[in-house]
């Protein structure tokens, strides 16, 4: 049941979401404004009770230095109950956590929510039979599909 469940969630995002995938990078279109897609990414990653440690405004960087950069937001999220047996499979896949995901406009003003493909991190850290892996990207697909819904 379960494993339907998480397969009707991917497809709902195939479906509804128009989805790009390139070296691991899961990029799904949000509509919805880019701040709601990130305030809705967050409450619902703390409702998960993962912690948020950080927001990053890249836009608001771009200002302090007089530049212009369309909506680019990062949120910096996870919970040592996901992240530490994925280091256990593979220590060094501490360079990519905490987990991530970026929110940001493109210039036709179309939304996007990005996130890394936790399978393909354990790929990229030689731990590609680590289990958790799978279980990490349908928390993250259900939180995308989610943070997507109007």
């Amino acid at each position: 049941m379960k494993l339907l469940s998480t397969t009707f969630v991917f497809a709902l995002l195939f479906v509804f979401f128009p989805a790009k995938a390139t070296n691991g990078l899961i990029t799904l279109q949000s509509q919805q404004s880019a701040k709601a897609t990130m305030n809705k990414f967050e409450l619902l990653a703390k409702n998960k009770g993962l912690t948020i440690f950080a927001r990053i405004d890249h836009t608001a960087g771009a200002k302090k230095v007089g530049q212009q950069l369309g909506y680019t937001e990062v949120i910096i999220f996870g919970n040592p109950q996901g992240g530490t047996p994925l280091m256990q499979c593979a220590q060094t896949m501490g360079i990519d956590l905490p987990l991530k995901a970026l929110v940001w406009q493109d210039p036709d003003a179309k939304v996007w929510l990005s996130y890394n493909d936790p399978s393909y991190l354990t790929k990229r850290h030689g731990a590609a039979q680590c289990a958790v892996a799978t279980k990490l990207a349908n928390v993250l697909a259900e939180l995308a599909a989610q943070a997507l819904q109007p």
